[in-house]
């Protein structure tokens, strides 16, 4: 087992415990936690290696999945704070070309919640198209929506980010979305999140978990994912996963790491990502830099839906972007009923807990089976919270 690295004092010393419980028995081999409160860093965590012979450091990247949509909506969420946007304005509105194939009443708020119908691409897309910025936006573009925009929710897990950072770019005029993203979040906060992977920090890795952890309430694993997509080889859950398979199996690749695939390739780490959502957590700032103004803040932990997801076949609750917390272990962001953040593929964790002031980042190299939360962020998440004690 590696040896646990980092900042703490001897009032986290349970939270220690718990991540190195993780490394002794969830198969746990490379990973990293970091905890802000009141925007100042409270926990800093990390252990393994990021790539065979190279150990782990405090800035260490892992590419985020879906934990990288967090990072879309604060972007869109900024413009509307900024008055260059508005939610209730259709998309075409700012983007001409995506109202073809019935997409002309499609808002901007229904992209963010996820009830847009552009869940995935339904005519074949080629392997390396995901890496072509412009291509996937003519995609998109043309692409017809599976339902009736605004009936029903579907979770876009890739559409997501090129049609909310292609928006991004309509609006602002910005060569490139990460640009925008690093002007306006990361060099302002002083982070070096963004999309894409950087030539100057260590990365991580990311590989299948050796250990099956089991424990994923409600069915919200892969192997459930994969009874849907089996059950209907030609319907919108396969189509969004697997059109085309580069989307599973290219995250380790230079093509995928030089790309920019907002809703899947976000780099980051853990501290980084615990100090975005440390900045959400404390009223939108962070050190004196302020990402959101309280209104627009608020809009981060509103409800816009909550019923049966028609992509990942369980009932889940998004606001502007971000995913909200539920009773449920695998869908808890902290204690507070107004927690927000989204989890990745395979186990990476962002969110704020504004009752409690909490900005969470958690990230790994080993890609368990969970949709949602996984249990060894679920493990942290309690230690975190016995720690603090009951009230906010």
């Amino acid at each position: 087992m590696s040896e646990v690295q980092g900042h703490w004092t001897d009032r986290w010393q349970p939270l220690v415990n718990a991540f190195q419980e993780n490394m002794a028995e969830a198969g746990e081999e490379a990973a990293a936690l970091a905890v802000y409160r009141a925007g100042e860093p409270l926990v800093s965590l990390w252990a393994g290696e990021a790539s065979p012979g190279q150990p782990w450091q405090e800035d260490t990247q892992v590419n985020l999945f879906s934990a990288s949509k967090g990072i879309v909506a604060l972007s869109v969420l900024q413009l509307v704070d900024a008055r260059q946007l508005d939610l209730d304005k259709p998309v075409a509105h700012y983007w001409p070309e995506f109202a073809q194939q019935g997409k002309s009443g499609i808002r901007v708020r229904d992209l963010l919640s996820h009830r847009s119908g552009l869940s995935a691409l339904q005519d074949r897309v080629a392997e390396d198209d995901i890496f072509d910025w412009d291509v996937m936006v003519e995609r998109i573009e043309r692409a017809e929506p599976w339902w009736s925009p605004g009936t029903a929710q579907g979770y876009s897990p890739f559409l997501f980010g090129w049609a909310l950072g292609e928006l991004v770019r309509r609006i602002t005029g910005a060569e490139r979305f990460n640009d925008w993203v690093e002007d306006r979040i990361s060099q302002p906060l002083g982070l070096g999140l963004g999309f894409g992977a950087r030539d100057d920090v260590s990365l991580a890795q990311s590989r299948p978990l050796k250990k099956a952890l089991g424990g994923a309430s409600n069915g919200a694993d892969s192997q459930s994912l994969g009874k849907i997509m089996k059950a209907d080889p030609r319907g919108v859950t396969n189509k969004a996963f697997s059109n085309p398979m580069t989307l599973l199996t290219a995250a380790n690749t230079e093509q995928w790491r030089q790309a920019e695939i907002p809703a899947a390739n976000g780099h980051s780490s853990a501290r980084d990502l615990a100090a975005l959502y440390g900045a959400l957590a404390n009223r939108g700032d962070l050190g004196g830099v302020r990402l959101l103004s309280e209104k627009q803040l608020a809009l981060c932990g509103d409800e816009l839906t909550f019923e049966q997801d028609r992509v990942l076949g369980l009932p889940l609750r998004f606001g502007h972007g971000f995913m909200l917390s539920q009773k449920r272990a695998d869908c808890r962001f902290g204690r507070g009923r107004g927690g927000f953040g989204h989890p990745g593929a395979g186990g990476c964790l962002g969110f704020a807990d504004p009752d409690y002031g909490i900005g969470f980042g958690y990230v790994t190299g080993r890609m368990g089976q969970s949709l949602l939360i996984d249990p060894r962020p679920q493990r942290l998440i309690n230690a975190l919270y016995d720690c603090l004690g009951e009230a906010p």
